[in-house]
């Protein structure tokens, strides 16, 4: 079985196992009615904060659309390439490697994670063309993930629309605290990993010069 597959059963056996717990709590405490309402109850405010959602995340993927289309995205790749060869001193400047994290950091910064995703999966199979160990994560690979996952969040949209369906009269007030958030995440992942590959324990042996070495 795949690991997503594996994944998707693990959580469905996880919420069937959050309602029965449910269940059988309101049963024996005699409130199965109170339960039943507050799932309904539950599902009507997700619908509803599910349509307020539309209209704003329609706007703002369609303003990180033109973003990404009129160049913003190539703009900020250009910036952060000087600090992507000092986080990858491993990779050489002309790899594809390089270009594809440097694209995806960009678009995810964006929050265009549909643009971003291929450019991580490009990115980690152009980097385990480097890898002197084939199935096992490089240095490299792992400080991209890292980067990856606590990626910066400089249009945090979901958020702002998830408060704009709430009825917030401030919805955009976030965006600092969001940007410094991750920001500051960013940083302790890219130096969390930099410092657990210099321990002895994390190091993976040389790969042999040649094919008479491993004799």
């Amino acid at each position: 079985m795949r690991g997503e597959d594996t994944g998707v059963v693990m959580l469905n056996w996880i919420w069937i196992g959050l309602m029965v717990i449910a269940l059988v709590v309101g049963a024996v405490n005699g409130r199965l009615e109170a339960v039943t309402k507050a799932a309904f109850d539950g599902a009507t405010t997700a619908v509803d904060i599910a349509l307020g959602l539309v209209g704003v995340m329609a706007l703002w993927l369609g303003v990180m659309k033109v973003a990404e289309r009129g160049g913003l995205v190539e703009l900020l790749a250009r910036a952060i390439r000087p600090l992507a060869r000092r986080l990858f001193p491993g990779v050489p400047a002309d790899h594809p490697a390089l270009g594809a994290m440097v694209m995806n950091l960009a678009a995810s910064w964006l929050g265009l994670g549909n643009a971003a995703t291929p450019l991580g999966l490009k990115a980690m199979a152009e980097l385990d063309t480097l890898n002197a160990h084939p199935g096992t994560a490089s240095d490299a690979m792992v400080t991209f993930l890292a980067l990856n996952s606590s990626c910066i969040t400089l249009v945090p949209a979901t958020i702002i629309g998830v408060r704009v369906a709430l009825g917030s009269t401030s919805p955009t007030a976030i965006l600092g605290p969001t940007i410094l958030a991750s920001a500051t995440a960013t940083a302790v992942a890219a130096t969390a990993a930099r410092l657990l590959a210099r321990l002895p324990v994390f190091r993976l042996p040389a790969r042999p010069a040649g094919p008479e070495a491993g004799s």
